[in-house]
């Protein structure tokens, strides 16, 4: 029986939630499944994926194929890795204890890289949130200017100039008549 590995969509329209499972490739995609190895939800950011290691290495190496965004997802929780540092083992290219070190090295790296993911996000969604309480700040004081402007009394220069324009326009009334 060929066996793959791939995801099971459950949640509802345009919320996308994914069983990773174990499933012969002639079953319907959200049916009948060998065993469920996982969870996957791209909804967060960074998505959330929650995998049995153990049991998805034997999986993969019993010869599961997985679909392209199963492998992408047993790629970035370095099962696939773990399978080809288990292949070195078996041809001698080095031994169980420095497999152990590749992988624990590499398991360091990449949990170094997510939470600076993580806390480039929350920084990020702190500057957004600061730049637009500045920018309701400036919008109000603004506000605030223009009301006050409206609100001021109106100078005496007006009247003033109306007077000087008025005995002007007498003046050259009489020199015309």
């Amino acid at each position: 029986m060929a066996t793959k590995i791939r995801l099971q969509r459950h949640g509802k329209k345009g919320k996308p939630f994914y069983y990773v499972v174990v499933a012969d490739s002639r079953a319907p995609r959200d049916g009948k499944f060998i065993e469920r190895i996982g969870s996957y939800n791209p909804n967060t950011n960074p998505a959330t994926i929650v995998l049995d290691f153990e049991k998805s290495l034997d999986w993969v190496n019993k010869g599961a194929q997985p679909t392209d965004t199963a492998r992408a997802i047993l790629s970035y929780k370095g099962v696939l890795y773990k399978k080809h540092l288990q292949g070195g083992v078996k041809k001698g290219a080095f031994d169980e204890a420095k497999a152990e070190e590749l992988f624990a090295t590499w398991s360091e790296g990449k949990e170094s890289r997510i939470e600076g993911k993580k806390t480039g996000l929350a920084s990020s969604k702190e500057e957004v949130k600061n730049a637009a309480l500045a920018a309701e700040a400036k919008k109000k004081e603004e506000k605030a200017a223009a009301i006050a402007a409206k609100n001021a009394p109106v100078a005496e220069e007006a009247p003033a100039e109306e007077v000087e324009a008025t005995e002007n326009a007498e003046n050259t009334e009489e020199t015309e008549g």
